[in-house]
């Protein structure tokens, strides 16, 4: 039976073989340029088609009253993925993608399949029903998923789980919903520059109520079904290939299917659309709350579990498991790092949690076997990022534990740990702690090896 290797030291120089001359279509701007020309030129394009439908005037209107909701929802959506927080770059990509490269693709294919079915049957109204309640949920729902798929597919590393496909679904479908409602609200203000409607009768504030205040998370709710589908694929492992097949699959076909109720509401009778938002929308958004919410609370719990062996290790100190497992007690951890050390201190804590964060994460994911080929190199990177960082991050964290001791708040997360115990007053900044020698330097890390996992044990 194999034995666990001692922890690496930090590398002193390159490391592993001489890298293979890439070709130019696989460099990262190379990359970046394309996908950045193509989201330009779709807005350019979905800007011209919705002017052209609304009037500039009415694109204007439409343009006010879209942009107020997607502060809230983006915040939202930000806020729940605060255990973890992907890169700003994920949801930036994800918003254009919902609001540029997919509203185009729903514009263009439910016109032209409208279209279509209307010269094919001969009946207009019926091709719009159609195109509603069948055509526009697939088209809309697959472009929108596009964007999940990407983000999965290319930055792997940030989509770990259920939590991280609910925020990227969410932010691509809040961008979606923004483009749309600005054709909605823009053409409904044209109609009532026609009729001379206004106020709370026209029918501008009649598509405002709707959209904007009965259902701003109405396209988010449907998206998140796929992210859903997608997050819980991340959690399984390499070779579950049909699993990491099907559950995204799945959760599309659920997202269709609410998405298509939602758009035939209107065909239930007077009272279809409220019918639909009372027992459909409302109690799958309070379901999918619930969820998500657990879910964190579970994240917050592995964080406890996973990071005191690397207490054991001499990585972080005893008290350090406990903080990063409590939201309350990383908010308090940055605050005393601002107040003590400036914007630059607070942005360094946040990042050690952050760093924390995952690698409890790529740790739970390795102990039932679901880590991949770079679990060693990945856990080495983070280590790294922690040591760079524990300077500013050890004295907040231990900190905001003793703040809680000190005010009766105890943790009591049963590891058998009283309490971080006292405080040694030292300049802030400053790490003397067990584990680490100061002649070694962050070079190397601490003098305590990692005896206590290998993913790779036979």
């Amino acid at each position: 039976m194999a034995t666990c290797p001692p922890y690496p030291t930090h590398p002193t120089g390159p490391t592993g073989g001489a890298l293979r001359h890439a070709h130019w279509w696989h460099k990262r701007w190379v990359r970046y340029g394309a996908l950045s020309t193509l989201l330009a030129l779709s807005g350019l394009v979905i800007l011209a088609l919705v002017r052209e439908q609304t009037g500039t005037e009415g694109f204007l209107v439409g343009l006010g009253l879209a942009v107020l909701p997607v502060p809230l929802l983006v915040a939202s959506f930000r806020w729940l993925d605060r255990v973890e927080p992907g890169p700003w770059r994920n949801l930036l990509f994800s918003f254009a993608w919902g609001a540029c490269a997919a509203a185009l693709i729903a514009i263009v294919a439910n016109s032209f399949a409208t279209r279509w079915i209307a010269t094919a049957t001969a009946d207009p109204s019926h091709a719009d029903t159609l195109g509603a309640t069948v055509i526009a949920p697939v088209v809309e729902e697959l472009a929108k998923a596009a964007a999940i798929l990407l983000v999965f597919l290319f930055r792997r590393r940030d989509f770990t789980g259920i939590v991280d496909g609910v925020v990227i679904a969410g932010v691509t479908a809040t961008g979606f919903a923004f483009t749309e409602n600005i054709l909605y609200l823009g053409t409904a203000f044209g109609t009532d520059q026609l009729t001379g409607d206004r106020g709370i009768a026209s029918v501008t504030a009649a598509t405002f109520f709707v959209r904007v205040i009965m259902s701003p998370f109405a396209h988010p709710l449907f998206t998140v079904l796929t992210g859903i589908g997608f997050g819980i694929a991340a959690l399984a492992g390499e070779r579950q290939h049909v699993r990491r097949v099907l559950l995204p699959l799945f959760g599309l076909l659920l997202a269709m299917g609410m998405h298509a109720m939602w758009n035939g509401s209107s065909t239930f009778g007077e009272y279809g659309f409220f019918a639909v938002y009372a027992t459909l929308m409302v109690p799958a958004f309070g379901l999918l709350t619930w969820l998500v919410i657990w879910t964190r609370q579970r994240e917050l719990r592995t964080v406890r579990e996973e990071l005191p062996a690397y207490v054991v290790a001499g990585w972080l100190s005893p008290s350090e498991p406990f903080a990063l497992g409590s939201m309350r007690d990383r908010r308090v951890a940055r605050q005393y790092a601002r107040h003590r050390g400036g914007r630059p201190a607070a942005r360094a804590v946040a990042q050690y949690e952050a760093y924390a964060t995952s690698l409890a994460f790529l740790r739970h994911r390795g102990r039932r076997g679901r880590a991949g080929a770079d679990y060693v190199v990945r856990e080495q990177e983070l280590l790294h990022e922690l040591w760079a960082r524990r300077e500013f991050a050890r004295p907040a964290l231990e900190h905001a534990v003793a703040a809680q001791t000190w005010t009766g708040h105890g943790h009591g997360y049963g590891y058998g740990y009283a309490g971080p115990g006292p405080v040694h007053r030292q300049p802030y900044g400053q790490v003397n702690g067990p584990g680490y020698a100061p002649e070694n330097g962050p070079e190397y890390g601490p003098t305590v090896p990692y005896p206590l996992y290998n993913p790779y044990r036979s």
